[in-house]
């Protein structure tokens, strides 16, 4: 959801949803009469199933198909966990449903039928609707704008309500209900995902950009005027006896827009359990109508639960509810609890990952792939993470520094090469081959001993060009040699590093340009002698940056890849349009006054020099905030305002001076790297403030510190 508005308004009316459908299979006014019932069942709960296709567009399809990344990924994430819940749902009335015979006489073409359209079970219809028309709109998504599949879906609403309320108008029309005819064989409603659901769903996405602009009064105004009409058009059309169904309305679509604007803007504070039980109330209560009415008939109370049809939708209702909050309890006892509310969190903006992947993309030679150095927890950001969000981005090399780093990206389902930049110990070389990773030739004795391994291993050959750190020296051709002709070792790779690619130092870019000249060089050498190497690479972050002309086919992109560079100066230099991708957070525990002298804090190091007040904030060293960030060195942004530290950083725990900040509150948001208000702290603040560089302010970060993913 959108961090600038709460959406509670569209919760509270997620549950009112549930509980008109509800309404719609038992018909709750029936007993009293059957206008008032068709008023509540044919109408107003009619507004309930749109408003939850509007809910799925609204906040799974708007970024994802028409925002500034296109993110076709996660809807198949969403498409999968729908399907399963579906499958859930077939699985729970599949005894309900064989017991009342609704699958007697049931071809193969009739029960594919029901699980694309019609819904095993009469309510499950919703599923398969919006499985098929979240398919269609990410058609739409992928090549059209979204006024252009508003348009389309609007056509699709149209022909759909000819098959629908509408249908008495060209039942006797010749050729066009013969069409129709053709299409209720292949479905039984034109209520489905093909015709229903897709202009819903984009509405969602649409309402999403105008969010901010809508206004209570034109809202309220436009639904009862629209609400009405479409309350004229149903009792006309069922005057005249044209409705085939019921579920679409020409007016529906108008009454929907007005209605979704308003719950917009009632701005309360959202409630996460509503949309959960709501769900279960739709999925649960045909299960509880049969409950209810045979235990009624166990007990002879038939003539009060059942006949009388308020108090049966009421007895639905409360059993529905019941079960579903039952469900939603045990749910959240298996799910994994939210701990960043509770502490410290690092959260990571995928947005900004994608951003970054791309305009690194659009830096090196097509021909170059990138290779993201995800060592080190992926700079701290949470290795697995990382690596799975570049794999959907269709990033397929990695780059680590140990083969235990490694193994946990293949364990975590990572695809792709992963090349060891570092030593291997010889009782890990099993890792290797057990986990297909490539392996660093950090130097030629490195090699005999893979060598006499006696298994064929993958490896990159490391060449040192200069750095003196890991490699074969460039002149030491013979070992180069060697190394491609041992029969256990399969080269599939070349490479060096740009030691000194940061600096604009004439000496030190005369020093990179013979590194890249004495590589290439080699390479060249190597292939004349006949010895083939498919992959060779030199550049990291700043070689991307600083030394385009010295990409070969991997960029082992670094730092910059999470939206920073090692120091300000480098970012000033470059001027590369990067995002970060992290940020830091804690929650504000408690909050107190000083008076002018006391002291605070370990060695009572910080002495208030005025009426002072303190935040105690849930972060310490043991998380990765440096206590060289005491004393006012370090800044926390509180409720949009800069808050200086506050005497000694603490191993689990931080005092700040809030003084200036305006009603602080326990449970507030403190941000350490990120953005508050109009307010930002970035990780070159606290680089610079500890005289060091931003790789060291990421990797120091503290394994309890859950990561959280934020998309947008």
């Amino acid at each position: 959801m959108d961090t600038k508005k709460s959406y509670g308004g569209l919760d509270v009316f997620k549950m009112i949803a549930a509980f008109l459908v509800v309404a719609i299979h038992t018909s709750p006014l029936q007993s009293f009469s059957a206008e008032a019932d068709f008023f509540l069942t044919r109408e107003l709960a009619r507004l309930a199933v749109p408003f939850f296709f509007m809910v799925t567009g609204h906040f799974v399809l708007a970024d994802r198909l028409w925002g500034e990344e296109k993110d076709f990924d996660s809807v198949r994430c969403y498409l999968g966990k729908v399907a399963a819940l579906y499958g859930v749902a077939i699985v729970l009335y599949l005894p309900i449903g064989i017991y009342a015979g609704h699958y007697k006489g049931l071809t193969l073409f009739g029960a594919l039928r029901m699980l694309i359209f019609d819904g095993t079970f009469y309510h499950l219809w919703y599923f398969p609707a919006l499985l098929l028309g979240i398919l269609l709109v990410c058609l739409l998504g992928r090549f059209c704008s979204l006024r252009a599949a508003m348009a389309v879906s609007g056509v699709l609403y149209l022909i759909g309500l000819f098959g629908d309320s509408y249908w008495g108008l060209i039942s006797s029309v010749p050729g066009i209900s013969t069409v129709y005819e053709l299409g209720f064989w292949l479905f039984t409603y034109t209520r489905n995902g093909i015709f229903l659901a897709p202009i819903f769903l984009v509405m969602g996405a649409w309402m999403k950009q105008r969010a901010e602009e809508v206004k209570p009064v034109p809202n309220a105004v436009g639904f009862g005027v629209s609400f009405a009409l479409m309350t004229a058009e149903g009792f006309i059309l069922r005057y005249f006896k044209l409705q085939r169904h019921d579920s679409m309305y020409l007016l529906l679509p108008v009454c929907m827009f007005f209605l979704y604007g308003l719950l917009l803007t009632w701005n309360r504070k959202s409630i996460g359990a509503f949309r959960t039980i709501s769900t279960w109330i739709y999925i649960l209560h045909p299960a509880v109508i049969v409950v209810v009415r045979g235990g009624a008939k166990a007990i002879g109370a038939s003539a009060v639960l059942v006949d009388n049809s308020l108090i049966h939708y009421l007895a639905v209702c409360v059993g529905a509810t019941a079960a579903a909050v039952a469900v939603a309890l045990v749910l959240a006892h298996f799910r994994r609890p939210s701990f960043e509310r509770d502490r410290a969190w690092i959260e990571l903006d995928m947005a900004a990952l994608a951003h970054n992947v791309k305009t690194l993309q659009g830096l090196v030679p097509e021909n170059c792939q990138l290779m993201p150095a995800v060592k080190a927890e992926g700079y701290g950001h949470g290795a697995l993470l990382i690596s799975r969000e570049l794999n959907r981005l269709g990033v397929k090399a990695f780059c680590v520094a140990s083969v235990s780093e490694g193994v946990e990206l293949r364990k975590g389902g990572v695809k792709g090469e992963i090349l060891v930049l570092g030593y291997t110990h010889p009782k890990q070389f099993d890792l290797l081959r057990r986990y297909r990773l490539t392996q660093t030739v950090v130097d030629y004795p490195f090699a005999e001993e893979l060598e006499r391994y006696g298994k064929k291993v993958r490896v990159h050959i490391a060449i040192d060009t200069g750095m003196h750190r890991i490699g074969i020296p460039c002149d030491r051709r013979d070992e180069i040699y060697r190394v491609f002709e041992m029969k256990n070792l399969k080269v599939e790779g070349m490479f060096t590093h740009l030691c000194v690619s940061d600096s604009k130092d004439a000496e030190k870019i005369d020093f990179t340009e013979s590194q890249g000249k004495a590589f290439f060089a080699l390479a060249e050498d190597l292939s004349k002698k006949g010895y083939t190497c498919p992959k060779k690479h030199l550049a990291a972050s700043n070689g991307v940056l600083n030394y385009p002309e010295f990409a070969g086919d991997y960029a082992r992109v670094g730092i910059i890849l999470y939206g920073v560079q090692s120091t300000s100066e480098d970012r000033n230099r470059s001027g590369a349009a990067f995002r970060p991708v992290l940020s830091l957070k804690a929650r504000v525990a408690c909050v107190r006054e000083l008076a002018e002298g006391e002291g605070a804090g370990y060695g009572l190091a910080f002495v208030a020099k005025r009426p002072t007040k303190l935040a105690t904030i849930t972060i310490g060293y043991a998380d990765g905030l440096s206590r060289g960030l005491s004393q006012g060195k370090g800044s926390v942004l509180i409720r949009g305002h800069k808050a200086p530290i506050a005497g000694r950083i603490c191993m689990d725990q931080t005092l700040v001076d809030v003084t200036d900040v305006p009603d602080v509150q326990t449970g507030d948001i403190a941000v350490l790297i990120g953005r508050s208000g109009n307010e930002v702290l970035t990780a070159y603040d606290m680089a610079d403030a500890l005289g060091t560089i931003t790789n060291e302010i990421f990797t120091c970060m503290g394994a309890r510190l859950t990561r959280t993913v934020k998309r947008r």
